[in-house]
């Protein structure tokens, strides 16, 4: 697998809420309180009062960026070629059972690419002219595309109940998602493939448009990376020619994704009618030498009692797969609103009837922690110089923790 970026996230906070119970099954980014406060996964409002404003605004032909497909450039067949792409790419998290983002949950306007009916829809990532419309773009410009980077997706959160950005209409509850755009470079420097054009002869030096896109959805949605090579989160992209997964089907609509990002969107969108995923593992990674902590404290009379961002992993004690992960290292208290870097970690929305073994690894393989920068450092807010993030800790070796 190469080493290309697939996306890096830029977040710009403006708001958030007091909900925190420990680490995520899976790794969600979260925005922390104004006021201070425990950090609060940040998600959508998935009602029908609240409907997303999905839109990929722009015209043919796709600006600089080149997406082959099989019909030809600036034809109708190419629009809907590249739309079902999108719609397939909506629909491998939608087809996830156990969570409440389905299809009836995301209603909103689509403006398809061949509408501009507001030339503001689509956004570059300076944050200068959020509109609350949720856009993937293929037609900007960004100095945001360092090397490697294929496509960055903003996501902007309130902090606060009635906050708002354009068409976004007031938030319902403070850390709810108010904007999600995706761009994808479009300087010639990476060039992209529908299904149909990846698997021609001329689609062996592209790269898959729908396995980039999906991911990027999952940022849409508050998920981060994750450290499970199969993931759809993972931080790499697969090689040119190469998509990730299983093409989805009417059958099998989440076919692209691993049981991680499942777990992932079930923990973040959890179904009350679920009663199968509903499993529950929790605990904290300790080292067998405590000397072996971080000796500064994060934050005043407190100290490093855990191993901060260790990949926590469940896997399935019948068939070796992974089932979830998450990073461990805190906890926080909801009415001291005190982050406790102690090596807690929680793993949820587990299916029920199964054994689980679960192992800690460190973040020293092709997953590095600067891929989980985003989501660690988001846990303490820059307001709050009280609190400091330990870093993260590398120097143990694997171990099972537990199994039941």
């Amino acid at each position: 697998m190469n080493r290309l970026v697939a996306a890096p996230i830029a977040i710009a906070v403006i708001a958030l809420m007091i909900w925190s119970p420990g680490a995520y099954a899976y790794l969600a980014d979260t925005t922390v309180p104004q006021a201070g406060g425990c950090p609060a996964p940040d998600l959508w409002n998935l009602s029908l009062a609240s409907p997303l404003n999905r839109r990929w605004s722009t015209t043919l032909p796709i600006g600089p960026v080149t997406i082959l497909t099989v019909a030809a450039q600036g034809t109708p067949a190419q629009t809907s070629e590249i739309e079902q792409a999108i719609s397939d790419s909506f629909g491998a998290w939608s087809g996830v059972t156990g969570t409440t983002f389905n299809a009836t949950a995301y209603p909103g306007l689509i403006a398809p690419l061949g509408e501009v009916s507001d030339p503001n829809s689509c956004l570059n990532d300076s944050e200068t002219n959020a509109t609350g419309l949720n856009t993937i773009c293929f037609n900007q410009s960004s100095d945001a595309f360092s090397t490697g980077v294929l496509a960055i997706t903003r996501v902007i959160t309130a902090n606060a109940p009635g906050a708002s950005i354009g068409a976004s209409g007031p938030a319902v509850f403070a850390g709810q998602i108010l904007e999600s755009d995706t761009l994808f470079r479009n300087d010639g420097q990476a060039t992209f493939a529908t299904p149909a054009a990846l698997a021609t002869s001329a689609g062996a030096g592209a790269y898959d448009f729908e396995s980039v896109l999906i991911h990027e959805i999952g940022h849409w949605f508050g998920l981060d990376h994750s450290a499970v090579w199969r993931a759809i989160m993972f931080p790499y992209a697969p090689p040119p020619g190469v998509f990730l997964g299983n093409r989805p089907t009417a059958q099998a609509p989440d076919g692209p994704l691993a049981d991680d990002d499942r777990t992932g969107i079930r923990a973040l969108y959890p179904d009350p009618n679920d009663a199968v995923n509903i499993g529950a593992i929790s605990g904290q990674v300790l080292p067998a030498n405590p000397f072996a902590l971080a000796t500064l404290p994060p934050t005043p009379g407190t100290s490093v009692t855990g191993i901060f961002g260790a990949n926590v992993v469940a896997v399935d004690a019948g068939t070796g797969s992974v089932i979830a992960s998450t990073l461990s290292g805190w906890n926080c208290n909801s009415q001291a609103a005190a982050l406790r870097f102690d090596g807690s970690y929680e793993i949820e929305r587990l299916p029920v009837g199964h054994s689980y073994l679960i192992y800690a690894e460190p973040l020293v393989g092709l997953a590095a922690p600067s891929d989980f920068n985003v989501a660690l450092n988001d846990l303490c807010s820059s307001s709050s110089p009280e609190c400091t993030m330990p870093a993260v800790d590398t120097n143990f070796n694997p171990q099972f923790l537990l199994s039941q």
